[in-house]
């Protein structure tokens, strides 16, 4: 979807006159960085470095006082020289260019420079200046930037473009009790009273959104796990944790390291490799070079930990490891390629997981990790292409998503699987080759690419990475009279009724009695007949996309779904549940019969990724589209099963699973009495391993399933934390917990107020538990309120936070009243952003087709 902006804006836009030239066009200047200003400035300015030193003080409400000194090389006086700092003009006291004081003009997020005070050639700009807080994510004893994607010139003066490459010399001054990490090593520490400064080396060449730097009260550990040594911030306190943890980290970047520098055949790229893991990250990590930083409760586990767990953490260490090298060393030149490095970054883990994990089934790892995240956005009226167009980079946090982080990685392995694996890489490696240190696009990579295949890349790209959307399968198979196939055709059409037609590769399974007759299908065109088929007995069932490989919803037998509980092959099991789940949704199975379906599948699977999918599944078909008469029912049903299974002699990651259903939907009263003998440790389940973060969770599930204990369970909570960040989060959450509607009135009137959303994480699960399903008739009246403010979420909030917002408010509904709110709002904004209106449909796809769907079973 592009991105569309009214007349009246362009109106306001202010032309800058200081062009020399007759022939070119002048700038014109607006709110952001859009494409014609970053275009210019590539070709006006070359050489850059910063040199940056902030003083923090003590106290997070005092201001920060800081330089910048910007060296650099300009090359074009046809325009003035733009700046981008996107705070208060006051912010800055002073500007020197080549050592002579100038004026101070700041305008749209902008600082310009005139040209008669520069000259072609070298120059250096010196400003004093108050340091942003928007994106400093201050606590009273700590403090991190976290500047993707274009939030850098909300700290500092800069050219907050990804394709304006830098070197960074910093100093920071802290209170002398705290520790620091930046992208390059310290070479020098002053005492300065109570005051400590420090001063780092000259950093890696790197994009703005790639500074970074963490101080505060952290502790610090430093291995060597390989050539290099590492080290890690942390605030963790759980001794086991940490225990249990620390070599682990410190092994997988090191295992990441090595699997990269050998599949690029491109050493290590950067001076340092340490990171930092910090309580309330917003994400699960971002890849600043030299100084990574974690959401520390993926990173530190205890001995409870399951195996998707702690697969979920090595995905995500080498995720960001692959970063490094793709999206660090090689960036992409805007921000409408921003797909480029999440997708390899999540390529490259999956890859990077195989030696790691040689018991675990790694294409059911892809499948169970990509194909349901990417199929929500998808399937949704809020899809859109891979690669999106961006008109300006104060809309880049918007292009974020399952589409890129999932959908792009199922795109790839398409690819790689059509060009084969050693011409793909023999392409990634000249590639990380021609483009080290500088940056990309993806035309530059297709390019280097269609040398390698006989494949038609411009084609190939055109449907899967510039077109929005996935295909609907259908088959139509014919048998002779002695019950042998006689054709066997399949047919795709794009699920939005365009022309788009998806090449890909998948395989299908004809099921027998005692075998499995395996065919690969290649369908590159809008039909294609299964010659292998011809001839070959009636199986019992057809088993579409076996392998898990191929991108769509597939035909289901429908009054054979249970054929799935019997199939041998995880991969085959996993992809035949979620499809059954896709059918659901799109109206061709009855959400009671798959739910029936997957019930029978929690009593037997034994590979905890597949159960994970069934759980997930069942949860949202119980909560979001089974009838209030059939969720009573249900829940009875669900309740007994899962209660019986967790008694069963089962591995204890497995019990995890069911354990975490069995909590979610425990509201009944003698739900909510085998909860709470477990929460208060009366009764134990052997085998099920249950840590602070799970009896946390339960105290909550209790509190919201209205235990008639729930304010001595959260007291008792409250008082047995031993982690001072954990406790602060509990004691923020504690009023969306509260039975007093009051209480919880009073908690979302208050995130009306910026700094009450500053921990975003947080506020996600505040609203999830405003807007649980139980609690939905007296939080209905907050939909309006939420959907009213998302424009200020966007414009104060890290790129997640937008969607995160809306999922757990309108998003956890089903009902026609919330149905017809955003539809009410949608007509009263008809100039509501085209980019938060896709989010928001995403969001509420759930709710879209629950009005159908519902419909259809009353």
């Amino acid at each position: 979807m592009k991105i569309f902006y009214s007349f009246l804006c362009i109106l306001a836009f202010t032309t800058i006159g200081f062009s020399q030239s007759k022939q070119k066009e002048n700038l014109v200047l607006e709110n952001g960085v859009s494409e014609q200003m970053a275009h210019f400035r590539k070709k006006q300015i070359l050489e850059v470095t910063y040199g940056l030193s902030f003083e923090i003080p003590q106290q997070k409400q005092q201001e920060i006082n800081s330089n910048l000194t910007l060296n650099l090389t300009i090359s074009d006086l046809s325009e003035p020289l733009y700046l981008d700092f996107k705070e208060k003009s006051q912010n800055i006291k002073s500007i020197q260019v080549n050592a002579k004081s100038v004026a101070i003009v700041h305008e749209k997020g902008h600082i310009i420079i005139a040209a008669k005070d520069l000259i072609q050639g070298k120059n250096t700009i010196s400003i004093s200046f108050v340091a942003g807080n928007l994106s400093l994510n201050r606590n009273d004893d700590f403090l991190y930037t976290l500047l993707v994607p274009d939030r850098a010139s909300t700290l500092f003066p800069c050219f907050d473009q990804p394709d304006i490459k830098a070197t960074y010399k910093l100093s920071l001054t802290v209170p002398k009790d705290w520790t620091v990490l930046a992208g390059a090593d310290v070479k020098e520490k002053v005492e300065k009273g109570d005051f400590t400064a420090y001063s780092f080396g000259e950093s890696d060449k790197m994009s703005t959104y790639l500074f970074s730097f963490v101080a505060g009260k952290f502790k610090t550990v430093t291995q060597k796990p390989g050539n290099r040594e590492m080290t890690m911030l942390y605030r963790e306190n759980n001794a086991e944790k940490f225990r249990v943890s620390t070599d682990t980290i410190f092994n997988l970047h090191q295992q990441s390291v090595d699997f990269l520098e050998k599949y690029t055949n491109y050493p290590f790229p950067f001076q340092k490799l340490d990171f930092a893991s910090i309580p309330v990250f917003q994400y699960g990590g971002m890849e600043h070079v030299g100084a990574i930083q974690y959401r520390e409760s993926t990173l530190f586990l205890d001995n409870s930990a399951t195996d998707s767990e702690k697969l979920d953490r090595a995905k995500l260490i080498a995720h960001e490891t692959s970063h490094m090298w793709f999206g660090d060393l090689v960036t992409m030149k805007w921000f409408d390629d921003v797909w480029m490095k999440e997708v390899f970054a999540n390529f490259m883990a999956d890859k990077i997981m195989n030696p790691i994990f040689p018991k675990v089934n790694h294409n059911l790892q892809f499948l169970t990790a990509h194909y349901p995240n990417a199929y929500a956005e998808d399937r949704s009226l809020g899809t859109h292409p891979i690669k999106q167009h961006l008109a300006n980079l104060k809309d880049a946090g918007s292009l974020y998503g399952a589409i890129i982080y999932n959908k792009a990685p199922i795109m790839m392995r398409q690819l790689e699987a059509s060009m084969g694996k050693e011409a793909f890489q023999k392409g990634i490696e000249k590639y990380i080759k021609k483009y080290a240190n500088d940056n990309a696009d993806w035309n530059n990579l297709v390019e280097i690419l269609d040398a390698e295949t006989p494949l038609d890349m411009q084609k190939w790209s055109e449907v899967w990475v510039n077109k929005s959307g996935r295909t609907i399968f259908n088959d139509q198979i014919k048998y002779d009279a002695q019950n042998r196939i006689s054709s066997f055709e399949i047919s795709q059409q794009a699920e939005d009724k365009s022309a788009n037609v998806w090449p890909q590769i998948f395989d299908i399974g004809l099921v027998y009695k005692d075998q499995v007759k395996v065919i690969n299908v290649n369908i590159k065109d809008k039909n294609l007949a299964v010659k292998e088929a011809i001839g070959l007995e009636k199986p019992l069932s057809i088993i579409y996309n076996y392998n898990g490989f191929g991108y769509g919803v597939f035909p289901l037998d429908g009054n054979n779904i249970n054929s799935v509980l019997s199939l041998k092959d995880e991969v085959a099991r996993a992809s035949t549940y979620i499809n059954i789940y896709e059918n659901t949704l799109t109206g061709n199975v009855a959400p009671k019969k798959a739910f029936d379906c997957f019930v029978k599948g929690i009593q037997q699977e034994e590979n905890e990724l597949v159960l994970k999918i069934i759980t997930n599944q069942t949860n949202a078909i119980f909560w979001k589209f089974l009838t209030e008469k059939q969720q009573t029912k249900a829940q009875k049903q669900l309740e007994e099963v899962l209660y019986k299974r967790l008694q069963a002699s089962l591995p204890s990651n497995i019990k995890k699973t069911l354990f975490n259903l069995f909590s979610s939907i425990a509201y009944s009263n003698s739900a909510k009495a085998k909860l709470y003998s477990l929460w208060s440790r009366e009764k134990v389940i052997p085998g099920l391993k249950l840590n602070e973060d799970d009896f946390t969770n339960m105290a909550m599930n209790l509190a919201i399933f209205k235990h008639e204990k729930a304010d001595e369970i959260l007291n008792k909570t409250r008082t047995t934390f031993t982690n001072p960040d954990k406790q602060k989060r509990f004691e923020f959450l504690l009023p969306s917990l509260s039975k007093d509607e009051m209480v919880r009135d009073a908690f979302v009137k208050s995130l009306k107020d910026d700094e009450n959303r500053e921990k975003e994480s947080w506020v996600a699960v505040g609203l999830a538990n405003i807007n649980h399903p139980l609690r939905q008739e007296s939080a209905q009246k907050y939909i309006r309120f939420s959907l009213d403010l998302v424009e200020e979420i966007q414009r104060t909030g890290d790129i997640f936070f937008p969607k995160d917002w809306l999922n757990n408010t309108v998003g956890k509904y089903s009902s026609k009243y919330a149905f017809d709110e955003v539809q009410r709002f949608l007509k009263e904004n008809p100039n509501f952003s085209p980019i938060l209106k896709r989010k928001l449909l995403q969001a509420t796809d759930g709710l879209y087709r629950a009005q159908n769907i519902k419909k259809e079973t009353e």
